[in-house]
């Protein structure tokens, strides 16, 4: 089995494994107490928490363990704009951010803050300016992630935290998917990230809080991590968090060549393999191992069932599924493609013959998934002049195989109204339109969802 879901989370690195093991003896006492077994685990502890800040970049004494990437992100947005409530109550986050981002934002919002969403463009990257343009006299905090868990594009963080700085705004960066190959650059005030993102044990995150930063933890008070993390620190997680960190920046720059030459073979070769697919993200700012693509006509869950079965552990961007029937909150924000999401994240030491496997294994998988899906026959009808296609009550991506199969029936400057009810459809019939050069003309109102407009052009 090839698993390449490195980010959702990484195998163990070896490391990790040794120094959780070693610790389990070492560090079972509380680093509180002042006897023997307790001084063994403050050192531990201390040798662990100044390892990580230089992997940060941070000082050591800025730097709190956590209980997860998320909680990071939780304490470090809720102590910052407690800490600057006087300044005001406006927050910045991007869309793509992720959720533990956003679903602090509604939150805030839901107590009577007031949140400005920065959008994105196609390749899910931010512009500078559009944050600089945000900020206001009573922003808080500004949020912006290093690098995108869905597509892997890298964002502009150095120049953003730098609009910041000069506005006198606290940036928190969510640096989970990118810590592991490098310190994020640029003047940022806070910043979070989770362990088994690079390979470190489950249960551990990272919050750093630069000096200067205004600050009130929220919730009781508590004497350990500076009272921003309440509860007995899990030290041998800690530890082999640490040491994995350190062992993954320094076989970083190696490895990120080598990987990022395996996902460009994989960018160039699926639109090669496989027909009517659309690779997303930035082509040149990105993650090394992430590569991310969709597929017209397919259904994204069906799709990584194949490819299960086939030997490869996959993840999907799309939620266009039974049980959600939304598309991925990023690929809408970036207007692609959603239908058939697949992303591969490789994780270190992934053999080239297993990404050719891959490729191998690929073109089948969507046939078959394409086969089953088989696209019932369209239920049309002629209304003055416009051919309606009644999707109604039918799932993506049946709405857009519906449309593919009925274009050539329309005469080249006649329009097509598709009738759906599923929330996919506003994002893709207009990405189907643009891969396939005809016109989306728009969204009209319908006794039932909506009806999209589509123009034959060719």
């Amino acid at each position: 089995m090839s698993y390449f879901d490195a980010a959702s989370s990484a195998p163990l690195h070896p490391v990790a494994r040794q120094a959780l093991l070693a610790s389990l003896d070492e560090g079972w006492a509380d680093p509180a107490r002042l006897y023997r077994e307790g001084r063994r685990a403050r050192m531990l502890l201390d040798a662990a928490r100044e390892a990580a800040a230089e992997a940060v970049g941070c000082r050591s004494d800025e730097l709190t363990f956590t209980s997860s990437g998320t909680r990071a992100v939780h304490t470090g947005m809720a102590g910052a704009l407690a800490g600057r409530r006087r300044v005001g109550r406006h927050l910045i986050v991007s869309a793509v951010e992720h959720s533990s981002v956003l679903h602090s934002a509604e939150e805030w919002e839901a107590a009577g803050g007031e949140v400005t969403t920065v959008a994105v463009d196609r390749t899910g990257a931010v512009a500078v300016e559009a944050y600089e343009a945000a900020v206001r006299p009573d922003t808080a905090l500004a949020c912006l992630q290093s690098a995108n868990h869905e597509v892997g594009t890298e964002q502009p963080v150095a120049e953003v935290a730098e609009v910041c700085r000069a506005a006198g705004v606290p940036l928190l960066v969510d640096a989970a998917q990118s810590l592991g190959w490098a310190a994020v650059p640029g003047s940022w005030s806070l910043l979070a990230a989770s362990a088994h993102k690079w390979g470190g044990p489950s249960g551990v995150g990272l919050l750093a809080v630069r000096k200067g930063v205004r600050f009130a933890a929220q919730g009781p008070s508590d004497e350990r991590e500076s009272g921003r993390a309440a509860g007995f620190e899990n030290l041998p997680a800690i530890v082999a968090a640490a040491a994995s960190l350190r062992a993954v920046r320094a076989e970083a720059a190696q490895e990120a060549v080598r990987l990022r030459e395996l996902t460009e073979r994989i960018r160039a070769r699926v639109p090669q393999l496989v027909a009517d697919v659309e690779v997303v993200g930035d082509p040149v700012r990105r993650l090394p191992g992430v590569v991310t693509f969709s597929c017209l006509y397919v259904d994204g869950e069906t799709l990584l069932h194949e490819l299960d079965r086939a030997g490869f552990s996959v993840s999907s961007g799309s939620s266009c599924t039974s049980s959600t029937l939304t598309p991925s909150h990023v690929l809408r924000a970036m207007g692609v493609l959603s239908e058939g999401n697949v992303r591969v994240s490789l994780p270190v030491g992934t053999p080239a013959e297993e990404v050719d496997r891959f490729l191998s294994a690929l073109p089948g998988a969507v046939a078959t998934v394409r086969e089953k899906l088989g696209a019932p026959a369209p239920v049309t009808v002629r209304e003055e002049g416009a051919l309606i296609v009644d999707a109604l009550g039918k799932r993506c991506p049946i709405p857009v195989i519906e449309l593919a199969k009925v274009m050539d029936d329309v005469p080249v400057g006649a329009t097509i109204r598709v009738l759906s009810d599923d929330e996919a459809a506003r994002l893709d019939i207009p990405a189907w339109c643009e891969m396939r050069g005809q016109e989306y003309v728009g969204e009209e109102p319908a006794d039932r969802g909506a009806a999209f407009v589509v123009r034959r052009l060719s």
